[in-house]
């Protein structure tokens, strides 16, 4: 839920670079799944800036100075408010190098580079319209088509391209056939189908068959599809003329991509810890138990009613004596502030804003008014230099109530109680020609967009995570550039100690490995820095000629070190079969293998830095032992490099930091280890050097000296090593056997009473996944069709997803009672995937719902309900109460605008339903005729429901915010033994053409 700026960092300087916030509409834009921009740890996709040849047939003059007028901005919205593209005009497509050799801009026209917007792409936008002299020509060249005010531009690429990137979305990590769209939103509970999350990036890494990278970006903020489904091409639509900018080919992904240390802790996080008191209890609990964490972050709830630049007198008195004993502890504190201003007279904050004109307006002039956390709330115009200068005051008068960082969130266009949770389309955003904002945003994808600072809501943010579920995420988390636990209000406790103690030591486990590993990772977002390369990388990086590495997901690059997990809900790393890149690959440890934690594997010719465990960094000592792991190549070396600053400030900038080249070579079966080169003004620090050479199997042997000062080792005879390689396998396997691997049973918790660890029961069949919560109602919390990728239930385990009903009230009996599995066929070599279902709802009812996918019709999903009256009291003549089987399955809107429900009525009428119409039932002639849809023109997909007429009495659609029920009712009549209700239905995917 949004991002983090530190306020006592750096910001990053170095050549031009594309901004880690080419970001749609504003500026600010984040992410739920916690964004997060930290100064000293601030990179891009990596563009070198040196001089081009001198001569060269490509040199162009800026024919026209761009700016962005509020005359020009005008033109894209009308008075009624619809969105309204500026015209497009077509003439001979033009190009021209920029910035180096091999990177080119491409044009519609003359006219349309004229007319192009400014960039936010680039931290100078000047870089994008100043060509350089070059002697190279493009490799590959776009094809643009400028019709019905729309830019298409396509690329065509050799057949075997792998395609990448698109910025914060979900779903695999290739994205070679899947379209996504720059128009970011709220998108809390997203699938892996969700095609809009909260920040958007017009731009594609493509991996050729050569193993050589380009990248390409469509440099615009309107609205825009990047459409990847036909295999090898690139189709950039938006409704407005933009440049397109291509990067290379390069050699590698890593040469395209080339172009503060509190922030690589780990950071707790909750929505929210409601107290000053809750939030000392957390922090001491951390250190009480010994489990390592750098900061924590306080959410919304500190706040006076949502009021941004607020606190709650009563929960949170005294912030500054709150901040300065977590900082004496050890803490860093990071506090939520929102763009949403509460729309109330008397609140400085609004007070002030509208007095300075800084509110975003609506086609009509008045400042637009949505619905957020305190209410209705007016936004700040961040397009606008003033409103920028403006909002920074503010932020510079609450950072002293002892503010160590500020978390942005809700940056996304977030707008409550509208259809798309945005604002309209037809909003006026009065820019300037330094539109712009540099944002670091959290998405495994966004390391493949420039973005290095990425990672997840370990545990995951929505709905309660299991023990195993929370300590393997933690052993994968503990991983990433940014490690963060975070998990939203009304869930169960998600710190590590929440699930057992088996789960409390992995995760103990875990982040101590990642606070020994601290000095590379703090190295390598120092070369992310320097050069673009992503901190976090696809397995493939390692060699992107091997196409078998291509749509690894269960592995990634820590620079040359592999992290590799299970993730099979039944399989640990004692079970484990790796996949490993081509050449010498040496596994090791730091004695804490363990079934529900990654392996280790680094590779053949690097060397790595690796510190002691500390309980937060500021432990951390320069004069610390320094530990380098050494895996030689197959020539005897190894070479890797160490970077060291004050981890604060921008001394570094003026060469104030040590960078050291480590190289290792075996001669005569001694390992030579010496310092080959160093960098900045800083004096090596007197300290201990204790060199780690692996052999293979885990197996090492090792030395100490001091550092700076050349170190020997005696390699073993080969007998030697098979005798220790031998032994050490036996040592990781006795640990993995003794080691006391998470529980996944049913387990209740200490905490609110409140049970963890119930799992789901899976179905996967033919074209479908889906998920069963049995113990709350027996709902269905995943659909997931997998030939597309796409999650159709809005769900959480307690709530929402497909649900059933006993009577015409909503939640009516039958979606909360405990359901048990009477029958249970998985996987089995039968003629479907079956689970059987019976809750009892009370008077002698039984709802029973019989969940299949036929082997013979693997595209299909069906569901078979009834409510069966098993014992009737006496007095009632053998029937029950009046009941009605009400079918409520609640359908996530990818995208909301685009979608729509269409049948065909029993009277022959055909219907097209949208979203405006919110709530509508039909029945009688008007009842659909055995079958309707929900289609999303975007996807291109029907989700089809099929039904029998004679059990369906009634249907309902309902519209919510980027929701949707299709709801089905039986008649409404009591029920005996011999006369049960009955609905029995299917669900289908459908190409839509």
């Amino acid at each position: 839920m949004g991002e983090v700026v530190a306020l006592s960092g750096r910001l990053g300087g170095g050549s031009s670079k594309l901004a880690p916030g080419y970001l749609h509409r504003l500026p600010l834009s984040g992410t739920n799944s916690n964004s997060v921009v930290h100064a000293s740890l601030f990179s891009g996709v990596r563009l070198r800036k040196k001089p081009g040849p001198q001569f060269g047939s490509f040199r162009r003059k800026r024919s026209a100075k761009r700016l962005v007028t509020e005359s020009l901005i005008s033109k894209m919205a009308d008075y009624e408010g619809k969105a309204v593209a500026p015209d497009v005009t077509s003439g001979s497509m033009i190009f021209e190098p920029i910035i180096e050799d091999g990177v080119f801009r491409f044009d519609c026209s003359a006219n349309d580079r004229n007319a192009a917007y400014p960039s936010i792409s680039f931290i100078n936008s000047k870089d994008r319209d100043t060509p350089i002299m070059s002697h190279k020509i493009p490799s590959y060249i776009p094809n643009f088509q400028c019709l019905l005010g729309q830019q298409i531009v396509k690329l065509e690429l050799p057949v075997g391209t792998s395609l990448y990137g698109t910025g914060e979305v979900s779903g695999q990590l290739e994205r070679t056939g899947k379209r996504v769209f720059t128009w970011n939103t709220d998108a809390w509970g997203y699938g892996s189908g969700t095609t809009s999350l909260y920040q958007s990036h017009p731009w594609v890494l493509a991996v050729l068959p050569t193993g050589e990278a380009l990248g390409i970006l469509a440099d615009t903020t309107r609205r825009c599809e990047i459409d990847l489904r036909k295999k090898s091409m690139i189709q950039f639509i938006a409704p407005s003329s933009y440049p397109v900018i291509t990067f290379g080919p390069f050699p590698s992904p890593q040469a395209v991509l080339i172009s503060l240390s509190h922030a690589i802790g780990y950071h707790q996080c909750r929505w929210s810890y409601d107290s000053d008191k809750k939030v000392q209890q957390i922090t001491g609990t951390f250190r009480e138990k010994g489990i390592p964490c750098d900061v924590v972050w306080m959410d919304i709830d500190y706040m006076d009613g949502f009021r941004c630049f607020t606190f709650d007198k009563e929960r949170f008195p005294d912030p500054k004596s709150l901040v300065k004993g977590l900082n004496q502890n050890g803490f860093k504190a990071i506090w939520m502030l929102d763009p949403g201003i509460k729309q109330e007279d008397g609140y400085f904050v609004y007070d002030s804003g509208s007095k300075n004109d800084v509110w975003i307006l609506k086609a009509d002039g008045r400042p637009f008014v949505g619905e957020v956390w305190p209410g209705p709330c007016v936004f700040p115009d961040y397009t606008q230099a003033k409103v920028r200068s403006w909002w920074s005051n503010l932020v510079k008068d609450f950072t002293v109530n002892g503010v160590d960082g500020i978390w942005n969130d809700m940056n996304e266009p977030a707008v409550f109680k509208t259809l798309t949770k945005t604002m309209p389309e037809s909003n006026i955003h009065k820019g300037d020609d330094e539109l712009g904002g540099c944002q670091v945003h959290s998405h495994y994808h966004n390391g493949l967009s420039g973005q290095p600072l990425s990672g997840p809501d370990i545990g995951g943010f929505a709905g309660n995570a299991t023990p195993r579920l929370f300590g393997r995420w933690m052993g994968i988390g503990s991983m990433f550039p940014f490690c963060r636990g975070h998990s939203e209000i009304d869930t169960i406790d998600h710190e590590p100690w929440s699930f057992g103690t088996e789960c409390e030591e992995v995760c103990r486990l875990a982040l101590n490995r990642r606070y020994r590993l601290i000095p590379h990772i703090y190295t390598l977002f120092y070369m992310a820095h320097k050069t673009g390369t992503p901190v976090a990388s696809p397995t493939f990086f390692a060699d992107p000629k091997d196409p078998s590495l291509r749509k690894l997901e269960n592995s990634f690059l820590l620079g040359p070190l592999l992290v590799y997990s299970s993730t099979l809900p039944g399989q640990g790393m004692d079970s484990l079969q790796c996949t490993l890149p081509k050449g010498i690959w040496l596994s090791f440890d730091f004695d804490d293998s363990h079934p529900d934690l990654p392996a280790l594997y680094l590779q053949g010719g690097t060397i790595i830095p690796v510190g002691p465990p500390h309980q937060h960094v500021g432990e951390s000592n320069i004069f610390d032992d320094l530990t380098l792991v050494v895996a030689l190549d197959e020539h005897g070396k190894a070479k890797g490099v160490l970077y060291e600053d004050d981890g604060d400030g921008y001394e570094f900038m003026k060469g104030g930091f040590l960078l050291t080249h480590y190289v290792a070579e075996l001669q005569s079966s001694i390992v030579t280890v010496k310092v080959s080169k160093t960098e900045g003004s800083w004096k090596r620090p007197q300290r201990r050097l204790h060199v780690q050479l692996l052999l293979g199997g885990g197996a090492m042997v090792d030395t100490w000296g001091k550092d700076g000062e050349v170190l020997q080792i005696l390699m073993p005879s080969e007998q030697e090593v098979v005798k220790l390689v031998s032994t050490s396998e036996k040592q990781y396997r006795s640990r993995l056997e003794n080691a006391k691997a998470i529980p996944d049973v049913e387990v209740t918790s200490a905490h609110k009473g409140v049970e963890l660890s119930r799992t789901p029961v899976e179905l996967k069949g033919g074209d479908w996944f889906v998920k069963v919560v049995p113990w709350i109602g027996g709902r269905i919390i995943s659909m997931m069709h997998l030939p597309s990728g796409t999650q159709w239930l809005h769900s959480r385990v307690e709530v929402n997803g497909y649900e059933e009903y006993s009577g015409t009230e909503y939640r009516s009996a039958g979606c909360t009672e405990e359901y048990n599995v009477t029958e249970r066929n998985l996987e089995h070599a039968g003629e479907q995937e079956c689970l059987l279902l019976e809750g009892d709802i009370g008077g002698g009812l039984v709802l029973q719902r019989q969940i299949y996918i036929a082997k013979n019709d693997p595209k299909v999903f069906r569901i078979d309900s009834s409510i069966i009256a098993r014992k009737v009291g006496a007095g009632s003549g053998g029937f029950s109460r009046l009941v009605c089987l009400r079918v409520h399955p609640m359908f996530t809107l990818l995208h909301p605008t685009e979608s729509y429900v269409s049948f065909t009525a029993i009277d022959g009428s055909k219907h097209e339903i949208w979203p405006e119409s919110e709530e509508q039932f039909y029945e009688g002639n008007l009842l659909p005729n055995g079958e309707w849809m929900l289609i999303d023109k975007c996807l291109g997909l029907g989700l089809l429901n099929r039904f029998d007429v004679s059990q369906v009495y009634k249907c309902l659609i309902h519209w919510g915010t980027g929701t949707v029920n299709l709801e089905l009712w039986s008649e409404e009549r009591p029920v005996s033994k011999k006369s049960p209700l009955r609905v029995a239905h299917e669900y289908e995917v459908i190409t839509i053409p």
